[in-house]
């Protein structure tokens, strides 16, 4: 009761020093700058409003969120799902529990395949999640184009049609299973497939581990299911000279790249990430 008491009464800085101390207890990393945000997301502060109101004790209401906001994020659930949002490309994509938080890795993929696009194209986003990649490459390709986004789990096509909305972007999403129930064909397919080998998942951080969905990181045992899937159907769906981007994890650029090959791709490259290590796999049907 004490201990409430006081925090009525700390100023707003004060206040998310010790959020901050929390954190670090907890073993987060970003404890400060996770603060932070959990402050300006509860109070609705920008930088100007919180120096503004800083030495000010917080609303009781605004403060129970934030503290509320700060237990959950000691438990280690990810800070996006707290605050609802997760940055890509330059702006920030509507996230929730049961779909995946977009990575920054995964602008890698983004930026490859911005060139193929061009006005008219058709593009297939396979495993779409958020959507954020389908979604960035209509937005910021050579377009305009047309575009489905598929995936298995109702929630992540509730959230992507969402930020279709956001973001004013005509695209469609569908229910399937890979292919399953897609018709026609495409000049573009992308994916960010579920690749991490089972026997890995429980090595993962507790942030992916415990809260983000199994179905969209368990690979199965070699964490390629879903690429051959993707791979042995893509010519089915593929324009000639259609091209197909994926990305993978750091270890398989040979086993994906093999795949392509044997499934008639060609032009096969790797690109690394910013870190150097390789992050998506590309290739064109037919070779010409």
């Amino acid at each position: 009761m004490e201990q409430r008491e006081r925090r009525d009464t700390l100023p707003a800085r004060a206040l998310r020093r010790e959020a901050a101390c929390l954190l670090k207890a907890a073993g987060i990393e970003e404890a400060d700058a996770d603060a932070g945000q959990l402050l300006f997301h509860a109070a609705g502060f920008d930088a100007a409003s919180y120096l503004l109101h800083a030495e000010e004790p917080l609303p009781e209401p605004v403060r129970r969120r934030f503290m509320e906001s700060v237990r959950r994020r000691a438990d280690r659930e990810p800070l996006q799902y707290i605050i609802g949002e997760a940055p890509f490309y330059g702006r920030l994509f509507v996230v929730r529990p049961g779909v995946l938080i977009p990575r920054f890795d995964t602008e890698t993929l983004v930026e490859r395949m911005l060139p193929y696009t061009f006005p008219g194209a058709r593009i297939l986003d396979l495993c779409t999640g958020s959507g954020c990649i389908l979604l960035t490459l209509l937005l910021e390709g050579n377009g305009p184009m047309k575009g489905t986004g598929t995936d298995l789990s109702d929630t992540a096509l509730g959230v992507a049609r969402g930020n279709a909305a956001r973001f004013g972007v005509d695209a469609s999403f569908l229910r399937s299973d890979v292919y399953t129930n897609v018709s026609g064909v495409y000049d573009i397919i992308t994916a960010n497939p579920p690749y991490i080998r089972t026997d890995v998942i429980a090595s993962l951080d507790p942030e992916v581990r415990d809260h983000e969905p199994r179905l969209a990181l368990d690979g199965d045992a070699d964490g390629m299911r879903v690429y051959r899937s993707i791979i042995g159907g893509a010519s089915a769906h593929l324009s000639e000279n259609g091209v197909i981007g994926l990305e993978i994890g750091f270890d398989q650029a040979e086993e994906v790249s093999a795949l392509m090959e044997a499934s008639g791709f060609r032009k096969i490259e790797v690109t690394e990430d910013l870190a150097g290590r390789p992050r998506a796999v590309t290739g064109r049907r037919g070779g010409s």
